[in-house]
């Protein structure tokens, strides 16, 4: 037998808050998050906030954007979150400033030990740093550090630490050619 999944449990602290904390984010989310018009950043910034999360000045999140934990999410000065990206925050999840997670994205600090028959369940956080293009359709995975200015192309799978400065594509993964800095 590869799994039992009759022996699977979630650590009692995994999820970092009480479950009626985590049950009343969901509610939260549904009801006054999702349904908020697209103009309302700030809504959204407070209502994360609400909930633990560290986020910076002039973020922008799209109410369409889905956020598992807020409490271990962090996200940096003027950063933009786009339309149906998930943050899967069973980890820290940090984006630092003026960086950009595109729509669709999905940001997933969490998997599963399939070598163990119970299928248990672990997480290692992610960092984007400052700078940051994620392009649309991007998958990175659990414990990925992607460096100040990087580039991620579109539709990527993003799987190991990425160097600073540079651009990067496809899967698998290839290292495109340096970041040019701006003239103006």
């Amino acid at each position: 037998m590869y799994q039992d999944l009759s022996k699977f449990s979630v650590p009692t602290t995994f999820r970092g808050k009480n479950p009626l904390i985590v049950q009343l984010w969901w509610i939260v989310d549904a009801l006054l998050f999702k349904p908020s018009p697209q103009v309302l950043y700030g809504w959204r910034r407070f209502l994360l906030r609400c909930f633990g999360a560290k986020i910076g000045k002039g973020v922008v999140i799209r109410p369409s954007a889905r956020i598992t934990y807020p409490w271990k999410v962090s996200i940096g000065n003027y950063s933009w979150i786009g339309d149906y990206t998930e943050l899967y925050s069973l980890g820290q999840i940090t984006i630092g400033a003026n960086s950009v997670v595109s729509q669709r994205s999905y940001i997933c600090t969490g998997s599963h030990q399939f070598e163990s028959l119970a299928f248990d369940i672990y997480a290692l956080p992610i960092i984007i740093e400052d700078e940051v293009w994620i392009a649309t359709d991007v998958f990175v995975g659990p414990g990925v550090t992607i460096g100040k200015g990087t580039v991620v192309g579109a539709r990527s799978t993003v799987m190991k630490n990425l160097e600073s400065g540079f651009i990067y594509a496809g899967y698998p993964l290839k290292q495109i050619r340096r970041r040019q800095l701006p003239t103006s």
